[in-house]
């Protein structure tokens, strides 16, 4: 079974940046579809970006421009960069992996989760 554990959440102040990492416990990068999604407290939890096997990369609309989702296939690893941080932010981002696709009836679908890693914005 395919492990994920992310790490590199923080606290941080509104414009500045942190960069997410996800190492997987195996090589998955050739075939796996790779996202992170967020979820704030009493709110329901949202896909952020994702990586299909060919690098095509997708953000939501909150993100774009902001945050850039990457892999280095070499360190079985995925990343979030994350510029520009907002309070609106603020969530627990988790690291979810499975094969492609990963799109389905719009909306997107993974098997593999990690625990999550807190992001915290402040104004």
């Amino acid at each position: 079974q395919v492990q994920l554990v992310e790490s590199g959440g923080g606290s941080v102040q509104a414009g500045g940046s942190l960069t997410l990492s996800c190492a997987a416990s195996e090589y998955i990068y050739s075939s796996y579809c790779m996202g992170w999604f967020r979820q704030a407290p009493g709110k329901e939890r949202e896909g952020v970006a994702a990586i299909d096997s060919e690098d095509t990369t997708n953000y939501a609309d909150s993100v774009k421009g902001r945050f850039t989702i990457s892999r280095d296939t070499t360190k079985n690893t995925l990343y979030l960069q994350m510029n520009s941080l907002k309070p609106e932010d603020t969530a627990m981002y988790y690291c979810a992996g499975d094969f492609c696709p990963y799109e389905y009836g719009g909306s997107w679908n993974f098997d593999y989760w990690g625990q999550g890693t807190q992001v915290t914005v402040s104004s």
